[in-house]
């Protein structure tokens, strides 16, 4: 399968402002796209590029007064498989997770693991200690949690979600990566570009979306609150913590959205 992936993002900045940008596929998969990956900026300004704590290929620049368009447009091949997923993969026991996944376990800006320990026990304590229980949370946060661009705030951490019971993708993934993190699965944040291939069509305007990934069994499994459901053709750009650590663009000033389209598309 070949998928076109791609952006054309404009802001308006009062001042020469430093921006820090995550706009680039993860190196994962680079292998996988079909050009060399070229990110335009207009006006053209010099890039720094580097690869952050984890993993992520990022970008710095000092972006002039006035505004500045990011725009990228290439081909990338996939599978075509939904997200593997192994039913019978169990969770491991503290002692024996390896020491890098341990800061997946700990709370972060938007997932405030401390405060949901008592009731992420409550709710899934009975679950089995396996892939059930990761099943368990992201049901719960899909049937509980209604979707809407409407509800979207950058400041909403994971107990605001379970609050208001509303919010966008980012939202889901934190409140699921807080509550599996609260019974001690490690979970990490995951952004990129997510089409809708093999499923309806959304009338909604194309985004970036925001998904999870666990640690069972050995190795990372990729899942999806907002969705529950396997999905096919996600193509990663950014991981951390939380969505502080993989926010696509970041800037250190005043900067204000004046045009922000996403495509993803299967050829």
């Amino acid at each position: 399968m070949i998928i076109r992936i791609g952006y054309d993002i404009i802001f308006d900045l009062p001042a020469p402002t430093p921006m820090h940008l995550l706009l680039f596929v993860h190196p994962s998969r680079l292998s996988r796209l079909r050009q060399p990956e070229v990110l335009t900026i207009e006006p053209c300004v010099p890039v720094q590029k580097f690869i952050d704590q984890f993993g992520n290929t990022c970008g710095r620049i000092t972006a002039p007064a006035g505004p500045i368009r990011f725009f990228r447009d290439g081909h990338i091949d996939d599978d075509g498989l939904p997200d593997p997923v192994d039913y019978t993969v169990l969770q491991h026991p503290l002692d024996e997770l390896p020491p890098e996944v341990l800061q997946f376990l700990m709370p972060s800006r938007y997932c405030e693991v401390d405060l949901m320990v008592n009731m992420a026990g409550q709710l899934f304590g009975n679950t089995p200690a396996a892939w059930q229980r990761v099943q368990a949370v992201l049901d719960w946060v899909h049937n509980n949690v209604t979707f809407g661009y409407q509800f979207a705030r950058a400041t909403k951490t994971a107990m605001e979600v379970y609050q208001e019971r509303a919010g966008v993708c980012r939202d889901f993934t934190h409140l699921a990566i807080t509550l599996l993190r609260a019974m001690n699965i490690p979970a990490r944040y995951a952004t990129g570009y997510l089409g809708d291939i093999g499923v309806v069509v959304s009338r909604s305007p194309m985004d970036f979306s925001a998904w999870l990934e666990v640690y069972l069994g050995g190795r990372w499994w990729t899942v999806d609150a907002r969705h529950n459901c396997r999905r096919i053709g996600r193509v990663l750009m950014a991981r951390g913590r939380d969505a502080a650590d993989a926010a696509l663009t970041t800037a250190f000033g005043t900067a204000n959205l004046r045009q922000f389209i996403v495509y993803t598309d299967e050829m």
